[in-house]
């Protein structure tokens, strides 16, 4: 029975280094992603990034928002381009104060 119990165990280990090593690649691969140093305000600009971009890249989202806000849908993707340059204002200047303490 202990064998078994240990052969378990090694089991998890190494699939438990697979699923990390597996982030660590999306992580590399892809921006929005994170990795262990971004920041709070970078991420949060990232989800909203791409949340803009798929608003804009589905229609129907783009008509939902229009009859919502009585605007065309071509205004509401250019509000939408428009919120991608800053959609969280500037970025605070704890922010950078943080990283360096750290």
């Amino acid at each position: 029975r202990r064998r078994g119990s240990e052969e378990k165990a090694s089991e998890r280990m190494t699939e438990r280094y697979n699923i990390h090593s597996q982030l660590e690649h999306l992580q590399m691969k892809y921006i929005g992603t994170g990795h262990p140093d971004v920041t709070r305000y970078e991420w949060v600009v990232n989800h909203h990034r791409d949340s803009a971009a798929s608003y804009i890249g589905h229609h129907h989202m783009l008509l939902m928002f229009g009859v919502a806000e009585n605007e065309s849908t071509a205004r509401m993707r250019y509000k939408l381009l428009q919120q991608m340059v800053a959609p969280c204002g500037k970025e605070p200047r704890g922010a950078e104060d943080e990283e360096e303490d750290e």
